[in-house]
């Protein structure tokens, strides 16, 4: 009697959690949100964490991910980030276009492949937000970019575990 009311309501093979589609986009946008932190630098040393946490799910439940969503995932990041508006719905829209490409491409993928991909994909974004800052006027060395990608190619592990949590955790098992 005590154990059947200490027993969780939800049981194996009910199915995914209320509101469970909306759970990975929603987990971008409060990876974008990690930018609004008050931490103060002269230097973006922070990589793009919305961006990170995009790729992180795409590579592990490319099921979950209609392709346009990567359009307004990257206006929020733009809003919340202050880049330029467009630049990360251009980014993240190629990104995956990148990645559906690769999916049709390779026969296997093992988690090797997918960090590289990930490593690449991080590398380009990084370097095209340099490219970007450097046409509007910011003189910023290229040395810059390569805290935010070491930082963010390296932390891809972590991002990748946490998704796949929040994956399972989503889908109710």
């Amino acid at each position: 009697m005590v154990r059947s009311a200490l027993a969780s309501k939800r049981k194996i093979g009910q199915g995914p959690r209320p509101g469970a589609a909306y759970i990975p986009a929603a987990s971008v946008v409060a990876a974008s949100l990690l930018t609004a932190l008050p931490i103060v630098s002269p230097t973006g040393w922070w990589p793009d964490f919305g961006f990170l946490v995009l790729i992180a799910w795409r590579l592990l439940r490319a099921d979950v991910w209609p392709a346009w969503w990567a359009a307004p995932l990257g206006f929020v990041n733009d809003v919340l980030t202050g880049t330029p508006i467009g630049l990360s719905v251009a980014l993240w829209t190629a990104a995956m276009l990148a990645l559906d490409l690769a999916d049709r491409r390779t026969l296997f993928r093992d988690y090797w492949i997918e960090w590289a991909l990930a490593a690449v994909l991080l590398f380009v974004s990084e370097v095209a937000e340099w490219r970007v800052a450097e046409l509007m006027g910011a003189p910023l060395p290229f040395s810059v970019v390569l805290a935010p990608v070491l930082i963010a190619t390296f932390s891809f592990p972590l991002a990748a575990w946490f998704v796949g949590r929040l994956d399972a955790w989503r889908r109710g098992q």
